[in-house]
């Protein structure tokens, strides 16, 4: 069998083939490193296309001067937009999580009022043991601060790497290109290159795609609840555009917070914010994210909740943000490798 294939394919690439599959292997078994040198691709490559207009326009600018300033320039607008956040918010969230215990019994108090659940068991639900599990819970993490720290440290420390990381992919974006070619065999290279630039404009285009589909439906929550009058909008709207990184899941859990938060309105409040939630996520799965990602990435959405799926049991929670990426990528391989070839 390995001698028929050697013959048919070629010496060097069945070598390439086998190293191909070692190499997947090898990436399996340093799974954190994998997705953090991804995640760094996949900013780099959404990053590219300013570092390359401002090459472009201004010739006596160097590219690691250009990818400086486009790195650093974007991590002061991320912090710029969310300092504000917090600086306004900061009192608006521990006055949040204060009342969070009593929204709770409220709100269990007004689902007991609804008909069909009154003959429930509901109403033997233990709160109060569930608020000093809470307090417990709370107390150990306090007790191990030093734990937290730690873990507070290895995020710098990611966080770093992942800039550096950056920097390079942005910096050295040719010399990377030619390493990882150099890596295939002569009759492969220039499919190689092909592929390489259509994962890499793909791909680029996730983070802006992104971007624009949670802030979509932060923006409406937040007006929306702005509009009613309700306590703690804009954490509330910026919750759910947080949680929305993390499809399916996410934006149930913002439900249930946001829901909890408004339990003391009254029903016909409830019933218009509830109205409100189910308008955002309908603007944005039928006007925003189509839109935008079939602009921007053009797959289709049952291939994105495949790799949802597969990404969920495999990587967790990142694997979730990214598996539209991570779809992106496989659907350039299969059109490339496969499809084209068969067509």
């Amino acid at each position: 069998m390995i001698r028929f294939l050697s013959e048919y394919v070629g010496i060097k690439n069945f070598i390439f083939l086998v190293l191909a599959i070692l190499f997947v292997i090898f990436i399996a078994q340093i799974k954190d490193i994998a997705i953090l040198f991804f995640a760094a691709f996949v900013i780099a490559c959404s990053l590219n296309p300013i570092v390359d207009k401002i090459c472009e326009k201004y010739k006596k600018i160097s590219r690691s001067a250009a990818s400086t300033f486009v790195l650093l320039g974007t991590l002061f607008i991320g912090f710029l937009f969310f300092i504000p956040i917090i600086i306004t918010g900061g009192e608006q969230i521990a006055s949040f999580i204060n009342t969070f215990p009593e929204r709770m019994i409220h709100a269990k108090s007004f689902l007991l009022t609804i008909p069909f659940l009154k003959n429930t068991n509901l109403e033997n639900i233990d709160l109060g043991g569930l608020m000093s599990s809470a307090t417990n819970v709370t107390s150990n993490i306090v007790d191990k601060s030093i734990t937290f720290s730690k873990e507070v440290a290895t995020f710098l420390v990611y966080f770093l790497a992942a800039c550096i990381i950056i920097y390079y992919f942005l910096t050295d974006k040719e010399t990377v290109k030619k390493g990882c070619l150099s890596l295939f065999p002569s009759d492969l290279k220039h499919k190689a290159d092909k592929i390489i630039e259509a994962i890499s404009q793909k791909v680029g285009g996730y983070v802006l795609a992104q971007i624009v589909t949670i802030a979509s439906v932060g923006i409406i929550m937040t007006v929306g609840l702005l509009i009613l009058r309700v306590d703690y909008a804009l954490i509330l709207g910026l919750i759910l555009a947080l949680f929305d990184l993390i499809p399916i899941a996410g934006p149930t859990v913002a439900f249930v917070i946001i829901l909890i938060a408004v339990c003391k309105l009254g029903a016909l409040k409830i019933g218009l914010v509830i109205l409100l939630f189910f308008f955002a996520q309908w603007a944005e799965n039928n006007l925003v994210r189509p839109y935008v990602f079939g602009k921007l990435l053009d797959i289709h959405p049952l291939i994105i909740y495949f790799f949802l799926l597969i990404t969920a049991q495999y990587l967790g929670i990142i694997g979730l943000i990214f598996a539209p990426a991570i779809a992106a990528t496989f659907c350039v391989l299969l059109e490339e490798l496969y499809i084209k070839n068969i067509n």
